[in-house]
């Protein structure tokens, strides 16, 4: 049940005149109930509002390479809305991957095109591998951030990875899929950012 209570401010006249209050305030309201906030960002040192990301809802950046010839690479996603991942402000993702036939695929995660710059720094050296150290790792241990050299998948379904924190953050990021099926295929791919 809500309610408001008042008391006598430290300040007050009354308070002043002797006469005591165990309760907070005289003259202001304190509220006595749970009030729900909602947090949708904040303004940056610099005075530019940022909004606080939230996960996506459905995979985007849907992409398809048609005929790609057993050892053949395409990069993922590739579509005028989503040239690029930019993974600022969140940590995990799903990536879902189809096979016109079933086979393996290789699957790399790299730098992003050099026509999207990388925050402010222009051109990048698109299609070369992301390379990093991971959490605890010196820099003498710095290796290809994400290499999965022969992921299976079935015919005409959608194989769904999930990929946790490893690319965390990363601003202009592809995926490079090289068919290793043994023939030609159509490749489908889209992602799922979460925060």
């Amino acid at each position: 049940m809500a309610y408001e209570r008042t008391g006598y401010a430290p300040w007050s006249l009354t308070r002043e005149a002797g006469v005591q209050s165990a309760t907070v305030d005289g003259t202001i309201k304190v509220p006595q109930y749970c009030q729900p906030t909602l947090d949708t960002g904040f303004i940056d040192e610099k005075g530019n509002w940022q909004g606080i990301k939230s996960s996506d809802e459905v995979f985007i950046g849907i992409t398809k390479a048609d005929g790609i010839a057993n050892g053949g690479e395409a990069l993922f996603p590739d579509t005028n809305s989503f040239p690029s991942i930019n993974m600022t402000g969140f940590n995990d993702m799903f990536i879902a991957v189809k096979l016109s036939t079933g086979g393996n695929c290789r699957i790399e995660a790299v730098m992003g095109p050099d026509t999207t710059p990388f925050a402010n720094l222009t051109p990048v050296a698109a299609a070369r591998p992301l390379r990093g150290n991971l959490f605890g790792q010196t820099m003498s241990e710095i290796n290809n951030v994400l290499v999965d050299a022969a992921e299976d998948f079935q015919t005409a379904e959608w194989g769904i990875l999930s990929i946790q924190n490893v690319l965390k953050n990363q601003k202009n990021m592809q995926f490079k899929l090289t068919n290793n099926t043994g023939g030609a295929v159509n490749i489908e791919f889209g992602f799922m950012r979460m925060v």
